[in-house]
């Protein structure tokens, strides 16, 4: 295909998600498999263009001064591909399979205007309804941090420490241009174009021997400020398909006991598969069995308990821009609910002495900060360990990244424009005795 043809594409598939409101994964997919002549190549090309419109939705049409998956598309390439008007009008001249030749108004829209006096969710793309959350926790740089959000997120690695080390996987996979991650001290970053394809990382052979993990540097600094142990017993008590655990498994050098569960079975099927490629031996998956609970045995013993919580995903948003489009309000009141009661479903886990690290993929100060305030209201004998003491473990890192993430007396709140990671939060909890 023609780079013109890819551009009709992609704005016939722009019109198809807004028009059928499916999400943007099936309808790639769909249309994959509805034009088989599209190599691979193409494909990814074209999804790259439709992420990207997505990912500057609302800044794009803004700048057109239209609401339509073509303006999208042409205020995108301005305003993420950094396009020219005399390369966009090369592209879109008419010709077979390319766009309609540019309008007198669509070049009088990138020749004046320009996100300057945009509201703060149309220049950092994100839903009007969001925009008091926003601003309770970035104030006037909301829409700077949310325009971060909105890029194309890098591919981060975690090196497997029970089977290799950083230097050893840089050399493997030198034919990647994989770099050593900013803060933590096992991660692995390979930077992609916009249209790159997927480098394939499944097969290469650190992956399958497990040497490699696919992980967020954000994911992986969270199980770093947990300090799990060797020896302790320490309970991941929202695994899904196991990233963290694997993680929780580094830091215990294989020694101690590591339970794995997940209220949701389904989410926990992909974790058994990986935790023997990892290597790890430690870890004993629970698998909820009708109503009876899979830690029933379990009272007051365990050094941590890892709570990955179920959140609405806003710090994820660099790697899946169309689920900021299809996030509604109910859906964050779902998740406060769902917060609050695994809180308390770990407190009766924790020994004296012991700590719950609390985490989530958000941004939002009601399921961060506001969620462990009222954690604490209800359990004085639980407090947020300092966060000094929480960024210790980053050594010599430690004091730059106090400069650069957030810091509330609840916990540490990383963003793509702070840290370069995903949106993280970590509170670490301390149970007195």
């Amino acid at each position: 295909m023609t780079p013109a043809a890819r551009l009709s594409a992609a704005i016939e598939l722009i019109d198809t998600i807004e028009r059928d409101r499916v999400p943007a994964a099936k309808a790639l997919k769909e249309w994959g498999t509805a034009h088989r002549f599209a190599g691979s190549g193409d494909r990814a090309a074209i999804a790259g263009l439709v992420w990207d419109v997505l990912r500057r939705y609302a800044s794009s049409a803004f700048l057109m001064d239209a609401d339509t998956a073509r303006a999208r598309l042409i205020g995108m390439l301005r305003l993420e591909r950094n396009m020219d008007t005399a390369t966009m009008a090369a592209l879109f001249d008419g010709s077979r399979f390319a766009p309609a030749p540019l309008t007198e108004a669509e070049q009088a829209a990138l020749a004046s205007r320009s996100l300057s006096g945009a509201p703060a969710a149309v220049a950092g793309d994100y839903p009007d309804w969001l925009d008091p959350h926003f601003a309770k926790v970035f104030g006037e740089d909301r829409a700077a941090e949310a325009a971060a959000m909105a890029s194309r997120a890098p591919l981060d690695l975690r090196v497997n420490t029970l089977k290799s080390n950083r230097d050893k996987v840089l050399r493997a996979l030198a034919h990647l241009h994989a770099e050593p991650t900013p803060w933590s001290a096992t991660g692995l970053r390979i930077e992609l174009s916009a249209d790159a394809r997927n480098p394939g990382i499944q097969a290469e052979e650190d992956f399958i021997k497990g040497a490699i993990e696919v992980q967020d540097e954000g994911s992986q600094l969270a199980a770093q400020f947990t300090a799990a142990k060797p020896g302790e017993q320490v309970i991941d008590l929202c695994a899904g398909a196991g990233g963290k655990t694997l993680a929780l498994a580094a830091l215990m050098q294989g020694k101690g006991r590591l339970i794995a569960t997940d209220r949701d079975k389904r989410q926990l099927a992909p974790i058994h598969e990986r935790l023997s490629r990892a290597g790890v031996h430690n870890a004993d998956v629970r698998t909820p069995k009708g109503e009876a609970d899979p830690l029933a045995d379990i009272r007051a013993s365990a050094d941590l308990v890892v709570i990955d919580a179920p959140c609405t995903g806003t710090g994820t948003w660099r790697r899946n821009p169309d689920a900021k489009w299809r996030m509604r309000p109910g859906a964050l009141e779902i998740r406060l609910r769902d917060q609050a009661e695994v809180l308390e479903r770990a407190v009766p886990l924790v020994k004296p002495g012991g700590r719950i690290a609390y985490i989530t993929c958000s941004v939002l100060s009601e399921e961060n900060g506001e969620q462990v305030r009222a954690f604490v209201a209800r359990h004085p004998e639980f407090a947020v360990v300092p966060l000094g003491q929480t960024a210790s473990v980053l050594w010599d890192k430690a004091e730059a990244f106090g400069e650069a993430a957030l810091q509330s007396p609840e916990g540490w709140l990383m963003t793509p424009r702070r840290t370069g990671t995903d949106g993280f939060f970590v509170s670490v909890l301390r149970k007195a005795g």
